[in-house]
């Protein structure tokens, strides 16, 4: 097959709030069946309030949407897209009602992850699931991962050329920051056979990234964990480690590249623009925390070099040895075992 025979592209994202009064109704769908109370949704909500109750998310995702539509236009393909949420407006399930009145049955998702696990693969599949309930007859085809994606390593590689030449290297370090999750979420990422697949590909695609760049020395933190502290979640956390690097190393400043993320949305610009940049900025350090590459043209064109290898029935290029999977029809996952859920399912 080709991406001829296809009818639209659906950007499945996360969802963000636009407004002050649309924070806790899009923090209680994010945490819906988790039992959380409200008073600890205004204290989270709290990152929302500090920008005006905006995520950026939702933009971020309009500008990626319109790159999309230009990469097609300009290749000769006639393929709409679409944009649905899980959690915040545009929902998915309106957007697949408006898919299935435009007539369109082939339909490839582009979910806006670069990464195994559960969290950043399999709940999109749990996503395209329920979309099916909605509208059975359409077929679904979600895209690759694309964490060792040669285009995706080479958009970050080039920022992290230019930053590690302004820099006096002798006194600074390269953090790779990335989203913890669960230690145990991670040992299922990948299933039985595949174990921490998550935390491999993060390591994997900073150490690629690095390597492009002509940097040796750098590490992977975690940032954004949150739910019980008794917990275990991936570390080191980015702020501790930083602020670590200052009393152990003598650091003085930090190139953090948001590897992770793919647009600027509320973990970057309050856990890393905020939270970080003031916390090192108190004990004398400076942060040079590098763009992410997701709303540009380039980044773009990889999506639509995804949706054709998705097409094909092909792996796409890949400079990792680790597993890419993620390319799944109707919301079946890689297999049974892969990235399984660590908790209760919400209702």
């Amino acid at each position: 097959m080709a991406l001829n025979d296809y009818d639209a592209l659906l950007l499945l994202s996360f969802g963000g709030p636009e407004g002050e009064e649309e924070v806790i109704p899009f923090l209680e769908n994010v945490t819906r069946g988790r039992g959380i109370p409200r008073e600890r949704l205004k204290e989270v909500g709290e990152h929302y309030f500090h920008f005006g109750g905006v995520s950026p998310i939702t933009q971020q995702n309009r500008q990626i949407i319109a790159n999309l539509e230009a990469e097609l236009a300009d290749r000769g393909y006639d393929l709409p897209v679409y944009f649905g949420n899980r959690n915040w407006h545009p929902f998915g399930e309106g957007t697949v009602k408006q898919i299935h009145a435009d007539g369109h049955r082939r339909v490839l998702v582009f979910a806006t992850s670069a990464w195994g696990g559960y969290s950043a693969c399999r709940q999109y599949d749990e996503d395209i699931k329920r979309l099916r309930e909605v509208a059975p007859e359409i077929e679904f085809t979600k895209l690759w991962q694309f964490y060792a994606h040669p285009e995706f390593i080479r958009l970050n590689a080039e920022l992290l050329t230019e930053a590690v030449a302004k820099a006096d290297m002798e006194k600074s370090k390269v953090l790779f920051s990335a989203h913890s999750v669960p230690t145990a979420a991670d040992n299922a990422s990948g299933g039985v056979d595949d174990a921490n697949l998550y935390s491999r590909q993060v390591a994997e695609s900073s150490r690629l990234i690095a390597e492009a760049a002509g940097v040796a020395d750098y590490e992977v933190v975690w940032q954004s964990r949150s739910g019980n502290p008794a917990t275990p979640w991936l570390e080191p956390d980015v702020v501790d480690r930083a602020l670590e690097l200052r009393e152990q190393e003598g650091t003085e400043h930090i190139i953090c590249v948001p590897v992770g993320f793919i647009t600027d949305h509320m973990e970057v610009v309050w856990d890393l623009d905020t939270e970080l940049k003031d916390d090192i900025a108190k004990q004398g350090m400076t942060l040079d925390r590098l763009p992410t590459v997701g709303l540009t043209r380039d980044f773009a064109a990889m999506v639509v070099d995804l949706a054709n290898s998705a097409a094909e029935g092909s792996q796409p290029q890949n400079l990792s040895t680790i597993t890419v999977q993620g390319c799944t029809v109707n919301g079946a996952p890689c297999k049974p075992s892969c990235c399984a859920p660590q908790r209760p399912a919400r209702h």
